[in-house]
């Protein structure tokens, strides 16, 4: 009998309801990193896991598969993934392990895993469910646990490579996720002026679900910002690799044009390459270049995204989820974002008006339709068999992104929950409707998602 259920084992990470992601499956996913970790001289790995009910069970677990197979564990307990990436750099030989839900329901968890500066994905991530299938797990002397704190190292690299021009008055949402255990003390640390939402970290989300590219799950966010005054209001998801933007005006900013906001102030500094994600808008490109840089599509995924920053050194990459990470960094934290965007706001950048000085258009949320079977095979069947008559090119590099010289449409399958996702932007409304029904005729016999404009 199989001890690892297939359907767990994402593109990115181990994902999935704690109904098959229990503690017997972390145990056998920490023997079989172990064991991969030992055949690559790698001693020490962090762990840490984020605030849900089901985290603390999965956490001892993983420690315990850890430790049989001879790692030194160099556990953090509650704490959020910035914190983890950190440790992994500075006292875990470059390898860490995150128990984490990120931004799902309150009934899922996962286990992030990087390893030797790596992030485990794709077929490695196979590779050690098949292992455990093998029973390829030997037992090794040597493990053991230590508990470290390194929020003080963090706090003291983050100052070392950001400082504001000016303190700020800003409000914060941790959607009761783990960043709420420190981003207080982050931003306190730079200088700010600071009011909290929702900061104590509690599993059953009781507020709202921390998932800051919901616009509807910053409604109390936009609130506060503008009955205090603030310069800007920052939100994050349940492990604080995501972030949320709200201007002074209540103005929600989308994960794309916070990309050309960060591309924009690492091209002042010096020319070079930005990274986008294929669900995000094409006026990143544009923007870029007007600013003499050069830009490129990726593929939708963290680790996607940095290793090809690393590989291309880029200065920045961005999601339209939220998630940057910048040179130097190297990883996806947000609250290491939140700060280089305070820096920006301190610096003089009035937010509202340089968003309406970028490039404008027309573009749906990111919508998805829900599928029973495999929708990889859907979107392959999709481009051979359909056309879209006014389009000047589709590049496949993660689903169909089809171009057109006045917009763009993305039918893509996700990687992490059995959707297919979709977006259309377009330069005026007559555009989008038309390349909505070449996509709806692609699609079809599915039907297409109603959807409002961003705003």
């Amino acid at each position: 009998m199989s001890r690892l259920p297939a359907a767990i084992f994402k593109a990115y990470d181990v994902r999935g309801p704690v109904s098959l992601l229990t503690p017997e499956v972390a145990y056998w996913v920490g023997r079989a990193i172990g064991a991969q970790a030992r055949r690559r001289q790698i001693q020490r790995i962090a762990l840490a896991g984020d605030g849900r009910l089901s985290t603390p069970d999965l956490l001892a677990a993983m420690q315990q598969g850890l430790q049989e197979a001879g790692v030194a564990v160099q556990c953090l307990g509650m704490a959020c993934t910035p914190l983890l990436y950190f440790a992994a750099r500075t006292v875990a030989d470059a390898s860490g392990i995150m128990i984490t839900g990120s931004h799902n329901p309150p009934e899922y968890n996962g286990i992030k895993i990087m390893l030797g500066n790596d992030t485990v994905d794709g077929p490695a991530l196979q590779a050690l469910r098949e292992q455990v299938e093998a029973d390829d797990l030997p037992i090794a002397s040597g493990g053991s646990s230590h508990a470290v704190d390194v929020l003080p190292a963090y706090l003291q690299a983050l100052q070392g490579q950001i400082q504001l021009a000016k303190p700020l008055k800003l409000v914060i949402d941790c959607g009761n996720g783990a960043p709420g255990a420190v981003a207080a003390d982050v931003f306190r640390s730079l200088g700010c002026e600071l009011s909290e939402l929702y900061c104590e970290v509690d599993g059953h989300f009781p507020h709202h679900h921390p998932d800051p590219q919901v616009v509807a799950n910053l409604r109390d966010l936009r609130t506060q910002v503008q009955q205090q005054g603030a310069d800007v209001g920052l939100a994050f998801d349940g492990d604080g690799d995501r972030l949320g933007v709200v201007t002074a005006s209540g103005q929600v900013i989308p994960g794309d044009r916070l990309l050309m906001l960060f591309a924009g102030q690492a091209l002042a500094q010096r020319a070079g390459h930005v990274l986008f994600d294929v669900k995000s808008s094409r006026a990143v490109a544009k923007w870029v270049a007007q600013l003499g840089g050069t830009a490129e599509a990726i593929p939708t995924g963290h680790s996607h995204m940095k290793r090809k920053l690393k590989q291309s050194k880029a200065l920045v990459a961005g999601e339209l989820s939220g998630h940057f990470a910048f040179a130097g960094w190297d990883v996806d934290d947000a609250l290491f974002a939140g700060a280089k965007l305070l820096q920006l706001v301190a610096s003089g950048l009035d937010l509202d008006a340089e968003l309406a000085r970028l490039p404008q258009c027309l573009a749906t949320h990111e919508l998805q339709i829900p599928l029973s079977g495999a929708g990889h095979l859907l979107v392959q069947d999709i481009a051979q068999r359909a056309a879209f008559p006014s389009a000047s090119y589709i590049s496949q590099v993660d689903g169909l992104r089809v171009e057109y010289a006045d917009g763009f449409g993305l039918i893509r399958a996700s990687n992490t929950t059995p959707v297919l996702t979709l977006r259309i932007e377009a330069d005026d409304a007559a555009a989008l409707k038309r390349i909505e029904h070449e996509l709806a005729a692609a699609i079809a016999p599915l039907p297409f998602p109603s959807y409002s404009l961003e705003s």
